[in-house]
């Protein structure tokens, strides 16, 4: 692949349904239009996070991705092992709670079609006290909606329980119909442009409070999960020319492209439906379908309607996709023997991981009773934790153990975009509203995580109990 077509990849892997559910959250996180700069912030973010995947992606080439770029960061023999395990394990809780989310939204905007998903039936909070941590909390909400969402995660298993040959055709279907609808919606507002609505700042909105820095890490959280997939390109080092000069390259530019995308189409939409009725949607988790409002403001129901259908179709798309690309990552792991052995398993006769792909939906399923916001924020806390924190400080830690391994391409500017990366990170972990909540989840997933790794460590009399484990 050239520059033109990694560029145009990494774009599909970035652009999902994320933008068209999420507007609502980032606006009602920082209480006006002001919001666009969770978006900026987030693509600055993106870029320096960007550079230590593509030094890392440059250095260590192949197949397995933060998996092994963990494993020799740290060394696979010891701490790597470690560390590269607990990026597994976590994606065991934030890879269900990503596809969640999407079948999510997915049930939020089919309530355009049937306002009835948007009914609650029951709310629950339960709360477990931890002595040193606090109460570990975790709410729940049944709606129709609720049903529909956990319908799509069994539907895909349904599906993916086969041998696949159309993921290519379902990536093009998902790229044509996130560009046609950003496209339209740009045009669209491009044309009805409401200047008075979209500069409809607040007073105080950008008076820098501890309430606006609050704000401002509960969007950039949001935008971090709308802009996730920007590293894709580094793991494809082997199948792009000139990689060196094409991966810095086509990451940086699908980021800019993306984020100029991402900041007309929000911008387009503020100057339309008000920010206000935004954010009230946000806080109460219904009538996410903002996209929809949109159209049937402009056009009328019919271009409402029309809307809809391409975001379940993309939503849908997105939803398949992942699934498929989460459930062989415990199977890879799994056959290093670094996981779970069951997850190595294969289907007798259409030779899949079977194993993966059902633990996969039926955790999915369940974290579907999650509202979005909730759901959205606990997969980016506990993979901030433990795989972009962990990832930006081994960038270092690897240029420090083995300076004497080639390196391609260089982070421009060392070390400063991965300690700016480091920084942004710890920002969104601990500047928000509530940050204590999802903070308890992670710190649980990564105990729980180290006591089960050094068990198995025990038992196999491996690293730190017996003989370094093998490379690999």
């Amino acid at each position: 692949m050239g520059l033109g077509e990694a560029t145009a990849l990494n774009m599909i892997d970035m652009i999902g349904v994320g933008p068209f559910i999420t507007m609502p959250l980032v606006v009602a996180a920082m209480g006006g239009p002001q919001a666009l700069l969770g978006w900026i912030a987030g693509a600055l973010l993106a870029v320096c996070d960007g550079l230590v995947a593509a030094e890392l992606a440059a250095a260590i080439p192949g197949s397995g991705g933060t998996y092994r770029f963990l494993s020799e960061s740290y060394g696979p023999q010891k701490w790597g092992r470690l560390i590269s395990f607990l990026f597994i394990w976590q994606l065991s809780f934030s890879a269900p709670l990503t596809i969640a989310s999407g079948c999510i939204g997915l049930a939020g905007y089919a309530a355009y079609y049937w306002p009835g998903l948007d009914s609650v039936y029951a709310t629950k909070t339960a709360a477990l006290h931890i002595p040193w941590a606090g109460p570990l909390q975790v709410s729940w909400i049944v709606t129709r909606g609720t049903a529909v969402a956990v319908g799509i995660c069994f539907f895909t298993v349904l599906l993916l329980y086969r041998r696949i040959t159309v993921i290519g055709r379902l990536s093009k279907i998902l790229w044509l119909g996130v560009m046609a609808t950003i496209g339209w919606i740009i045009v669209t507002g491009l044309m009805h442009f409401n200047s008075a609505l979209a500069f409809d700042f607040p007073p105080g909105a950008f008076t820098l409070s501890r309430n606006f820095f609050n704000g401002l890490g509960g969007a950039l959280l949001v935008a971090t999960y709308d802009y996730w997939g920007y590293y894709n390109v580094a793991y494809l080092g082997d199948e792009i020319k000139d990689p060196t000069r094409n991966i810095p390259r086509a990451l940086l530019l699908s980021i800019l492209l993306v984020a100029c995308l991402y900041l007309m189409m929000n911008l387009c939409i503020l100057a339309v439906i008000p920010w206000r009725e935004m954010a009230l949607a946000g806080q109460n988790n219904s009538a996410l379908y903002v996209v929809s409002l949109f159209m049937q403001r402009v056009y009328g129901d019919w271009a409402a309607r029309l809307v809809t259908a391409l975001v379940i179709v993309t939503a849908f798309a997105s939803v398949f996709s992942l699934t498929l690309g989460y459930s062989r990552v415990p199977y890879a792991a799994a056959l290093d023997g670094n996981y779970f052995r069951a997850f190595s398993r294969v289907h007798p006769v259409y030779r899949f991981p079977h194993i993966s792909l059902l633990s996969l939906g039926v955790v999915a399923a369940a974290f579907c009773f999650l509202r979005l916001r909730d759901a959205i924020a606990a997969l980016v806390v506990i993979r901030l934790i433990l795989q972009f924190l962990v990832q930006a400080v081994g960038v270092i830690v690897f240029r420090v153990r083995r300076p004497d391994v080639p390196r391609p391409f260089r982070m421009w500017l060392y070390p400063l975009p991965a300690l700016l990366a480091i920084a942004g990170f710890l920002f969104i972990l601990f500047n928000r509203q509530d940050w204590q909540k999802e903070f308890r989840y992670a710190i649980v997933i990564l105990l729980a995580g180290i006591t089960i790794f050094m068990i198995r460590a025990w038992r196999a009399r491996e690293w730190p109990f017996g003989v370094p484990a093998r490379s690999g």
